[in-house]
C-alpha cells in the first residue's frame, strides 16, 4: 500500500503523550502487551451512513483490517440518524466492545455515551470526524483537512487558468464567476475544508478576479446539511436564478455527492456537457472519477482511506496492548474540552491527466473499474 504520510511534522516519539493525560489508562493494559490475550475481543466501529460509497469503503476497510489481527468486530451504520447511532453505539458496549473507533454524523451528540465508555475503561479513537465537546475521546486519525480546502482551491484556479499546473499565477484577471458551496455545519471537517479553500481563493475575490455572483459567501450559507447532494442540487438550481442569469465559470464544491448533485442542476439549468464550469470534489468516489474522465467534473481529493483504516488499527491495537499509539499533531484539533492527539495524513489533487497515477497505479481502482 502506497505510504504518503506527513513530513516536516515532528516524530511521535519527541512527543510526550501519556494515556492517563487522554482520559485515563485504557485499553488491555501492559499485562497483556505482546502475550496475545486479545484475540477475539470485540471492538465496535461506528460509521454515519451507508449512502455513500465513500464510508462503505471505511468501515470494509476497518473491519478488515482488524479481523487480521484477530478481533472480532460490530461494524454499525446509522444512515445519518443521530439516535441511531448513539444507540448503537450503546448496544456496542453492552456488548462488551473492549475499543470503539467512531466516525459521527454530529461530533457534538455523544458525551453521555461516551461517558458510558470512559467508566467502563473503553479508550475512543475519532475516525475522521472530530467528535467535540467530550474529554473522553482519546485519539483521532483523519487528513490534513485545511490542507483538504487548501487543495480545492487550488485546484478550482487551476482549473480556470488562473494559476499553472506548478501552483504559479498565470496572469489572467478574468472576471470568473464562481459560487461556492460547504459541508455539513455538524461536520467538523466542514469547517477546515471551508477555511482553506477560502483562504486559498480570498485574494482573487478581495482583487475581483473572483466574483460571486450570488454575494453567498458566507459558511452559513453555503453549508449543505448532512452533505446531501440532493440538497446541494437544490440550491444550485436556487444560485442560478438568484445570479442573475450570469453564466458561471467555476463552482467550489467540497465533495463528491455534492458535485454529482450540482452538476445536475446545471446541466437541467442549460448547461451543456463541454460548456460546464469548473466543478471541484473530494473522495474520488467512482462515479465522480468517471465524471472527471468524461470531462464533466473537473476534479476531487483523493484521501486513501485504506491508510486512514490502518491508522485507525494500529491506534487500536497499541491502546489494546497498552502501548501509546504513534500521533504527529498535538496542536489542532481542540474539540473544546481537549486537545486530541491525532495523527494525520496527506491527500491528493485527482484531474483527468493524472487520475491513472493516482487511482489506478495505486491499486485504489481498476482500470477496468473506471470504464
Amino acid at each position: 500500500m502506497k505510504k504518503n504520510m506527513l513530513t516536516g511534522v515532528a516524530a511521535a516519539s519527541a512527543l510526550v503523550l501519556s494515556l492517563s493525560a487522554c482520559g485515563g489508562s485504557r485499553g488491555g493494559g501492559d499485562e497483556a502487551a505482546g502475550d496475545g490475550s486479545n484475540e477475539g475481543a470485540t471492538i465496535g466501529v461506528a460509521m454515519p451512513t451507508q449512502q455513500s460509497e465513500r464510508w462503505i469503503a471505511d468501515g470494509e476497510n476497518v473491519q478488515a483490517q482488524l479481523e487480521e489481527l484477530g478481533y472480532e468486530v460490530d461494524l454499525q451504520y446509522a444512515n445519518d440518524d443521530i439516535p441511531t447511532q448513539v444507540s448503537q453505539i450503546e448496544n456496542m458496549i453492552n456488548g462488551g466492545a473492549e475499543a470503539l473507533v467512531i466516525a459521527s454524523i454530529d461530533g457534538t451528540t455523544l458525551t453521555s455515551v461516551l461517558e458510558t465508555a470512559e467508566a467502563q475503561d473503553i479508550p475512543v479513537i475519532a475516525y475522521d470526524r472530530l467528535i467535540n465537546g467530550s474529554d473522553t475521546v482519546d485519539y483521532y486519525t483523519t487528513f490534513d483537512n485545511y490542507q483538504v480546502g487548501v487543495q480545492q482551491g487550488t485546484s478550482l484556479l487551476t482549473g480556470l487558468g488562473i494559476l499553472d499546473e506548478n501552483g504559479e499565477e498565470t496572469g489572467e484577471k478574468g472576471p470568473f464567476n464562481i459560487e461556492l458551496f460547504a459541508g455539513s455545519p455538524d461536520d467538523n471537517n466542514a469547517t477546515f475544508f471551508w477555511n482553506g479553500a477560502m483562504d486559498t481563493l480570498q485574494p482573487y475575490l478581495d482583487s475581483g478576479v473572483l466574483n460571486v455572483p450570488s454575494g453567498q459567501t458566507e459558511f452559513e450559507q453555503a453549508a449543505i446539511l448532512r452533505w446531501l447532494p440532493a440538497t446541494a442540487q437544490a440550491r444550485m438550481e436556487d444560485l442560478l436564478t438568484v445570479g442573475g442569469g450570469e453564466r458561471l465559470d467555476g463552482v467550489l464544491s467540497p465533495y463528491d455527492g455534492l458535485s454529482i448533485g450540482i452538476i445536475s442542476a446545471l446541466t437541467s439549468g442549460g448547461y451543456s456537457a463541454d460548456e460546464l464550469p469548473v466543478v471541484t470534489g473530494q473522495d474520488a468516489e467512482l462515479g465522480s472519477v468517471k465524471s472527471i474522465i468524461a470531462g464533466e467534473q473537473y476534479s476531487t481529493i483523493f484521501k486513501d482511506v485504506r491508510e486512514l483504516g490502518e491508522r485507525a488499527v494500529l491506534m487500536v491495537d497499541a491502546l489494546m496492548n497498552g502501548e501509546e499509539p504513534e500521533v504527529n499533531d498535538t496542536e489542532t484539533y481542540d474539540n473544546g474540552e481537549k486537545i486530541v492527539p491525532s495523527y494525520l495524513l496527506e491527500s491528493e489533487i485527482v484531474t483527468a491527466e493524472n487520475y491513472e497515477e493516482v487511482l489506478v497505479d495505486s491499486g485504489y481502482y481498476t482500470a477496468e473499474e473506471l470504464k
